[in-house]
Parts: structure tokens; C-alpha cells; sequence
């Protein structure tokens, strides 16, 4: 039961945490799965990863282009947009709002 609680928390923060991987450097769906799991508790697979940058590509906080790729077919690349930017700092400002509230809820002694 623990573990359904976490995967309910975590599917509410991947995109804000997408968003946050792409404001250092653009990059693509692969590398965006592999920075994930490197990241415990962010760790998704691609199916889905996929949809939500195709969701984030469809509002327009993100914008693609493609590229060769000397190891396969061409790769499709995401990065912020300006909407995006500014839709990364409101999610920033509201997660740690979230996060201060809800410390201190749990450091509350019983």
C-alpha cells in the first residue's frame, strides 16, 4: 500500500520535474528517462515520459526539433519555451510553498 502512495505523489511531480531538467540544456525523450532514474523517487519509464512531453509539447511549455543521430534514427529533442520557463518558476514557487506546509504538518509532535 506505501508503494502506491508513493507512485500517487510521484506522477504529481514528474512533469514539474521534466520541466526542471530541461531549464539547464535541452535533451531528448531517452535522456530525459535516464536523468529521471537516476534521481530516486523520479525514476519513470518511457511510456510514461513520453506522453507527458507529448503533453507538454501540445500547452506549449515545451518546444522540439529533430536530429540525427550517428547510433540510430533521428532523435527528437525538447526544450523550454518561454511559457515553459515561466511555468517552471510558478511550479517551483508552489512546490516549495507545498513542501514548507506540509513539514511542518509532519514535524508536528503527537
Amino acid at each position: 500500500m506505501a508503494s502506491d502512495r508513493v507512485a500517487q505523489l510521484r506522477k504529481g511531480v514528474l512533469e514539474l520535474a521534466i520541466l526542471g531538467l530541461l531549464r539547464a540544456r535541452e535533451s531528448y525523450g531517452g535522456e530525459i528517462v535516464t536523468e529521471l532514474s537516476a534521481r530516486p523517487g523520479l525514476d519513470a519509464s518511457a511510456g510514461t515520459v513520453y506522453p507527458l512531453l507529448t503533453r507538454l509539447k501540445t500547452s506549449g511549455l515545451v518546444d522540439t526539433r529533430w536530429e540525427e543521430s550517428s547510433s540510430g534514427p533521428p532523435r527528437k529533442y525538447y526544450r523550454l519555451s518561454a511559457a515553459g520557463r515561466a511555468a517552471l518558476a510558478d511550479g517551483t514557487q508552489a512546490w516549495r510553498g507545498l513542501v514548507h506546509a506540509l513539514d511542518s504538518l509532519l514535524e508536528v509532535s503527537e
